[in-house]
């Protein structure tokens, strides 16, 4: 009767600790981590479609990997978008195709096997006004909209933006195989270190240059012979409204992979991101002057940055953030030049922007924060908790007020920018529980004279590294419960006030 009693216990215990992970698992959802954010991070808006379905096979699509099928997708979200909305769905197979727009109201939706191969044919790619702006030019992305709301893509399948037909490549960053191979086509630069996939993507800056200094020209024709150097983001809205983005796999973009531009409402839920790690300007997620996202259970590994924020104002006055009330949970990134980063454009301002339960395995710096005079503003209320980081090439956790981004072909210094009252200013940041195995350094932190990086807060945290902690041109600087396991010197302080550790000041 023990043995029984015994037996039923230990099933009962084993069957009660099976619930309680489980309960616990349902709890950490977007649900949770809003909950949980330490500001009032609101109920981001979820797109709603209607009840109706459109294959783009009934549209004369074909999914053999070598039809285009650039307006089999037109006529179905156009037949869907006249019937007041629905899903798009996009059966297995390979779908060929030009660029698409995304309208109101359409669930773009692959279903599992189902590939968007974006054609290598840069000629079907025209120069378009995305923004409606007459003098802004864009060669068309892959997949973009304009002013659209209600818009989702979803599903189990792949969208491939052939981005190796648009990108540069230097010859540092790849083997002598692929080198070898990719010299086959295209073009060398002069010093023969960057490949380019045509002469007019070469040229294609020296001609934009020429035309800007001619009369302002209105003509998408006229930028069509830099179209191969104007390459595109891959997956582009502007100004759009309730946007969803769940369980699908996007890869190898021309640019960006994910780029949303002043939109609200933005969901991405499961969604896979791969470039190569040598992509040039091959960003994950870019979220640009946008309010109130959720990026959840998301896993990259790109050319470029991770999961990045950026805020822009133009020539407008500096006011309120543009970006402002973003949550990001239970994200994996792998090779990045960054896994979580703010910047470089953040004259727009940021604010409340939460990151949680999010790891960063074998990228260049883990926790990036950059800008400079120029594209400079107000980042504040920024929290990040819950972070776990192995094998960083470089800094753990990076704040510069002196970034300089230097494009494919261009030297550091060759280009400056005015600084217009764009300086960067990044205050209120909340850094905890961070465990990092392995970094070149610990904390790299570089602000300017006129405004130093000040009033950030660091707390529990355990990171090995080659150095430790460095500072120029930051004041109040606290850490409380840090350990740093490196060698001595341990701090290293230039023209850095108040700099505490566990309450006392770091001389």
């Amino acid at each position: 009767m023990k043995k029984i009693f015994t037996a039923f216990t230990c099933s009962l215990i084993a069957l009660i600790l099976i619930v309680t992970n489980s309960v616990t698992a349902q709890e950490k959802n977007i649900s949770y981590y809003r909950a949980k954010a330490p500001f009032a991070m609101p109920d981001v808006a979820l797109p709603n479609f209607a009840d109706k379905t459109f294959s783009i096979k009934d549209f004369g699509g074909v999914n053999d990997g070598k039809t285009l099928n650039t307006q089999a997708f037109a006529k179905a979200i156009e037949a869907c978008s006249d019937a007041g909305g629905g899903k798009v769905i996009v059966p297995a197979g390979t779908w060929l195709s030009g660029p698409v727009e995304m309208k109101s109201n359409i669930n773009l939706h692959l279903e599992k096997g189902a590939v968007i191969q974006f054609t290598s044919d840069r000629t079907q790619y025209p120069i378009i006004n995305i923004s409606g702006d007459n003098k802004k030019f864009e060669v068309a992305p892959p997949l973009y909209a304009y002013r659209a709301h209600d818009i989702a893509i979803t599903g189990e399948g792949i969208i491939d933006g052939a981005g190796e037909s648009w990108r540069p490549v230097k010859k540092s960053k790849v083997s002598a195989e692929v080198w070898s191979n990719l010299i086959k086509t295209g073009t060398l630069s002069t010093d023969g270190k960057i490949w380019w996939p045509s002469a007019e993507a070469l040229n294609g800056e020296a001609y934009l240059e020429k035309l800007k200094k001619g009369k302002s020209s209105t003509v998408a024709e006229d930028y069509l012979p830099a179209r191969d150097f104007m390459r595109p983001h891959m997956i582009y809205f502007v100004q759009c409204k309730k946007i969803l983005v769940e369980g699908v796999t996007i890869r190898n973009s021309p640019k960006f992979v994910f780029y949303p531009g002043r939109c609200t409402d933005i969901t991405m839920n499961g969604v896979t991101v791969f470039n190569e790690w040598w992509a040039q300007n091959g960003d994950g997620i870019d979220i640009s002057a946008c309010t109130n996202v959720v990026i959840y259970n998301c896993t990259l590994s790109v050319g470029d940055d991770g999961i990045c924020m950026k805020s822009s104002r133009g020539a407008k006055a500096a006011g309120e953030a543009l970006l402002k009330n973003i949550l990001i949970a239970k994200c994996t990134v792998y090779r990045a030049h960054g896994g979580f980063v703010i910047g470089s454009n953040t004259d727009g301002g940021m604010e409340n922007i939460y990151v949680s339960d999010c790891s960063f395995i074998g990228s260049d710096i883990g926790i990036r924060v950059k800008s400079n005079p120029g594209r400079g503003g107000i980042v504040k209320d920024i929290y990040i908790e819950n972070i776990t980081m192995k094998d960083i090439k470089n800094e753990a956790i990076l704040f510069t007020t002196s970034y300089e981004d230097v494009p494919a072909g261009k030297e550091a210094g060759s280009s400056k920018e005015e600084a217009d009252g764009k300086i960067p200013e990044y205050s209120r940041f909340y850094i905890s529980n961070v465990t990092c195995d392995g970094a070149a350094r610990a904390v790299f932190i570089l602000g300017l004279k006129e405004m130093p990086i000040h009033d950030i807060y660091m707390e529990n945290m355990q990171i090995t590294s080659k150095a430790g902690f460095i500072s120029t041109d930051a004041k109040n600087i606290f850490l409380k419960n840090v350990t740093f396991n490196t060698p001595a010197p341990v701090f290293k302080l230039t023209r850095s006030e108040n700099i505490q550790l566990n309450g006392k000041v770091v001389e």
